[in-house]
């Protein structure tokens, strides 16, 4: 319990420092004066180099200490995160996001191997879903500290502030024992080149590209969002995105574990469909959240923590159907490999296209004789549409990979 404490721990450390800019995107939006894809970029970037280094480092979590390989990690992305706010240019500052994104590739093949080893199979989902309910929790502290912070004391403030846990969670991981590599999982070959053959890993990985399209763009837009479109203050907008996000990511991710670990049979399959119906539940949600009129935010703030806390459920059920059919030892491939699709196809084009959307959409609105700052909020209302799509399609995904995992000895494997 120790260690998924700390492992829980660093994963919000993890992500905390990765969605402060959604927190603070108005401020630095206007002090290096960038457009909506200037500002997006700064996450494609952060995010085709994290699915990259995922591949590598993944494989190095399967062969070498992982605690060592986490406090490593830890102590790059956190102090990285801390130089940001030095930054005197927008260049600088994408660069400092570079070393964010490879020292926080490590987090997540190193933990999910850690505890693919340390929890048995039918107790999986709920440890996976708490490990991963860390993304609520750091988006809650990380928007509505930062936020506030950034309000009072400058975005520069806010980054310096963000480094800090790391001071702590560096020796606390060196201090853990790791748990023995287990022979548990399917059968057969131990190549991470097997996992190419496995049909229903590529549909979690695709599935896994789509959700993050969307979240990623959630988080570096909605919070702006919130204040263009209904008039929030910085300061407030953080707030209501940290804690309605983290309030409904908890949720979602205790209802992932509760109803994950009690499934019967083909555990992936019925897993895997479980996250599909919670993203098809996802999507009216969204959908009435970013239709709701300017200023109606008693209306747009719960519909879209609803659907952000149903697609929370993806993680703790999708990651444990693709740990439960892979070989132990190739635990953090599989995580690598499976990151390298969901980021470089899907997460690190999210915040870019839809800041692309949004200048276009801008464009248009001020070509009809609309004010700049009016025709700002109208081109990310517009682009925001792209959030419920999205849910639609992942809950199609998810559903056709529940098909791909064949059944063997009534629970699930991956291969078919």
């Amino acid at each position: 319990m120790t260690a998924l404490a700390v492992l829980f721990l660093i994963n919000v450390l993890n992500f905390y420092d990765r969605l402060a800019l959604g927190a603070i995107a108005e401020p630095l939006n206007r002090e290096f004066h960038l457009t909506d894809t200037q500002f997006g970029a700064l996450s494609t970037v952060f995010t085709v180099i994290y699915g990259l280094a995922g591949v590598p480092l993944g494989r190095l979590a399967d062969t070498s200490s992982r605690k060592r390989l986490l406090a490593a990690g830890v102590t790059v992305w956190a102090g990285l995160t801390g130089l940001g706010g030095l930054a005197a240019s927008y260049a600088m500052l994408l660069a400092t996001r570079l070393g964010v994104g490879i020292g926080e590739a490590v987090c997540a093949p190193a933990a999910a191997s850690w505890i693919g080893d340390a929890v048995p199979a039918e107790r999986r989902v709920r440890a996976l879903a708490m490990f991963m309910m860390a993304l609520p929790v750091g988006g809650m502290l990380s928007f509505s500290i930062s936020g506030p912070v950034a309000q009072a004391y400058g975005w520069r403030a806010a980054l310096a502030l963000a480094a800090l846990p790391s001071i702590v969670l560096v020796p606390a991981v060196l201090w853990l024992k790791e748990p023995k590599r287990t022979a548990a999982g399917t059968a057969g070959a131990t190549s991470p080149a097997a996992l190419m053959r496995i049909p229903a890993f590529w549909w979690i990985a695709a599935s896994g590209a789509i959700l993050n399209f969307a979240l990623y763009s959630f988080s570096s837009f909605f919070p702006a969002f919130l204040t263009r479109f209904h008039h929030l203050s910085v300061a407030r907008a953080g707030v209501w995105t940290g804690v309605g996000s983290g309030a409904a990511g908890i949720l979602g991710a205790l209802a992932a574990g509760a109803l994950g670990d009690r499934v019967h049979g083909n555990l992936g399959r019925a897993r895997m469909r479980l996250a599909a119906a919670a993203s098809l539940a996802a999507a009216p949600a969204a959908l009435v959240a970013i239709a709701a009129p300017a200023g109606e935010t008693a209306i747009a703030i719960p519909a879209m923590m609803a659907a952000y806390g149903l697609l929370q459920m993806y993680y703790g059920l999708a990651y444990a159907a693709m740990q439960d059919g892979v070989p132990a030892n190739l635990r953090g491939a599989a995580m690598g490999g499976y990151f390298v699709v969901q980021y470089l196809g899907g997460a690190a084009w999210g915040p870019l296209i839809t800041g692309r959307l949004s200048d276009h959409f801008a464009r248009v609105a001020a070509s009809a004789g609309m004010a700049a700052d009016a025709a700002r909020a109208a081109g990310l209302h517009q682009a925001m549409y792209a959030i419920p799509a999205l849910a639609l399609a992942l809950a199609a995904v998810l559903w056709t990979g529940a098909g791909a995992i064949a059944s063997k000895r009534g629970d699930a494997s991956l291969v078919s």
